[in-house]
């Protein structure tokens, strides 16, 4: 049944969605990649379609917004009143180590966080460490080997601040082993655990914090097309 942010109906949602960040890329994803494509939700503007894959596969696609409070109500959504099993998040992110360059493919094997997200779970000062599905992530990282792309897995920053007021604050996660930085996994692989869901992430390195190199529009495109490759190659396995 419709949700306070979602209008589709029941059974309007495939068991695995992908969900990028912006809806225009929702749109070019369900336009581009399914043969039948249909608009099940449209409500504040984040799109969700649901399509058939090349390979006869059923699954959805779905934008997020920005941050974890916008991608942890979507998830919940998803997860509990329209029967999804499992969420791909596919989206852009900044590299914080000198190995890990523009287009390469990063797997967020689990994600740490600078937000309060956990709190709510109560756990006496302790802290949470979100981490993905490991089928998933299997799936996930063997089809991107079989690609021969670049491929880091690993921990990812999800960070509430897209401005931090530090300049330098990146290098101390950097410090830590950190691959890079985004804004959403921790808070849909914490929903997903919570739910006895799936969730895995998926990224393109846009930007670097090392230097002031930058995807240009064209590479964006090529890069982000080896990334939803991989996602829909992916989710066809738990479809």
């Amino acid at each position: 049944m419709p949700t306070p942010h979602i209008n589709a109906k029941d059974g309007d949602f495939a068991k695995v969605v992908l969900m990028p960040g912006d809806p225009l890329r929702a749109k070019f994803v369900a336009e581009t990649y399914l043969t039948d494509a249909r608009l099940v939700t449209s409500v504040r503007g984040a799109f969700g379609y649901t399509g058939h894959t090349k390979n006869g596969k059923l699954i959805s696609v779905m934008a997020s917004g920005m941050g974890m409070p916008s991608i942890g109500i979507y998830s919940h959504e998803l997860y509990t009143a329209y029967n999804v099993d499992a969420i791909i998040r596919i989206g852009t992110s900044g590299s914080y180590q000198p190995d890990i360059n523009l287009k390469d493919v990063v797997i967020a094997q689990g994600a740490c966080t600078d937000s309060a997200w956990s709190t709510q779970y109560r756990l006496d000062g302790g802290t949470y460490s979100a981490i993905s599905d490991y089928e998933m992530l299997e799936t996930a990282v063997a089809e991107t080997r079989k690609r021969g792309l670049p491929l880091h897995v690993g921990n990812v920053l999800s960070a509430d601040n897209f401005y931090n007021v530090d300049p330098d604050m990146w290098k101390r996660w950097a410090g830590l082993g950190v691959l890079a930085v985004e804004m959403e996994a921790y808070a849909l692989f914490s929903n997903a655990a919570r739910l006895g869901k799936k969730a895995l992430a998926i990224f393109t390195i846009s930007d670097s914090f090392l230097n002031d190199k930058i995807l240009t529009p064209e590479e964006r495109q090529v890069g982000l097309t080896n990334m939803i490759e991989i996602a829909i190659a992916t989710a066809e396995k738990f479809a």
